[in-house]
């Protein structure tokens, strides 16, 4: 299991690699429209489980959109007749990024306050959620890398890696209170506080950094505000692992799905990706509905 861990870890960074070296301009967009793709398509399994083509349908939907969005952003194909690329879809993605980051503020806590792993009710409606959130993921990822290129990617995109590897050994090293063990029974609050902190140095340090996504908080709201933003990030991070991990109890399955040999599926691995980025995009766009 180690061995196809390693070996799929070290493809996943190839292909990674080489679409962001790519002198393709829509290599980055492309790219992250297949993923979002394959993690509405887990999604939709997951929540419409008696009826397994929404799953494919939604999950193809979402990547000719996204690849269709990301070419009309960048100029490779003509706007629709009365319709502007600034007045449509830049709206549309906006409105999606309001919408997520409030889901996952309001509507999630309370999912995962209430949860009953055992029943499967209102799966439905959270499957709709799944094309609006990875809208907003993607558009996200998209604009960043066209403003601020890869550094300011990898920096956000760091802050949900150090959540969960600081959660993980902290809480083996002192792990003693379960966080939420009828969902996860592997996560501790601990290992949820030491994740915490790790996302809160991290911002400290890379604050420093010109053109990180830290350095841009700190312009916006000063020291204090940075540092509960972080914690606020963090949480959001560990709250979208949770919600997944929900998601997979209250239909009974390990990983949603097969995709990623020895690491389950493209959700399994996006999941505090897609609670994050939305929620981080919105903080540092105070003007985004001014």
């Amino acid at each position: 299991m180690l061995r196809q861990r390693v070996i799929t870890a070290i493809v996943l960074l190839l292909v990674l690699a080489s679409v962001l070296a790519s002198p393709w301009q829509q290599a980055w967009p492309v790219f992250l429209a297949v993923v979002s793709g394959l993690a509405v398509w887990e999604w939709l399994r997951m929540t419409s489980r008696p009826m397994p083509v929404i799953g494919w349908v939604g999950g193809a939907a979402v990547i000719l959109g996204l690849i269709w969005q990301g070419m009309l952003w960048q100029g490779a194909v003509k706007e629709p007749v009365g319709l502007s690329a600034s007045q449509g879809s830049q709206t549309l993605f906006l409105l999606s990024v309001a919408l997520s980051s409030a889901v996952w503020l309001m509507l999630v806590p309370m999912k995962l306050k209430h949860a009953d792993v055992h029943s499967a009710a209102g799966l439905p409606v959270w499957g709709l959620f799944a094309p609006v959130c990875l809208y907003a993921t993607w558009g996200a990822l998209v604009v960043w890398m066209d403003q601020g290129g890869i550094w300011l990617v990898i920096s956000i995109l760091a802050l949900v890696w150090i959540a969960d590897i600081f959660a993980y050994f902290g809480g083996k090293r002192w792990g003693r209170n379960k966080l939420a063990p009828a969902i996860s029974p592997g996560k501790t609050r601990e290992g949820a506080l030491v994740g915490l902190n790790g996302v809160i140095v991290w911002m400290l340090v890379t604050s420093q950094i010109p053109g990180s996504y830290a350095e841009q908080v700190l312009e916006l709201y000063g020291w204090f505000l940075l540092i509960l933003i972080a914690a606020l990030l963090g949480a959001v991070s560990i709250m979208g692992d949770l919600f997944e991990s929900l998601l997979k109890r209250q239909v009974g399955i390990k990983d949603s799905s097969n995709l990623l040999p020895g690491h389950g599926g493209v959700f399994d691995r996006i999941d505090a990706v897609v609670a994050v980025v939305p929620l981080a995009y919105l903080i540092t766009s105070p003007s985004l509905f001014q």
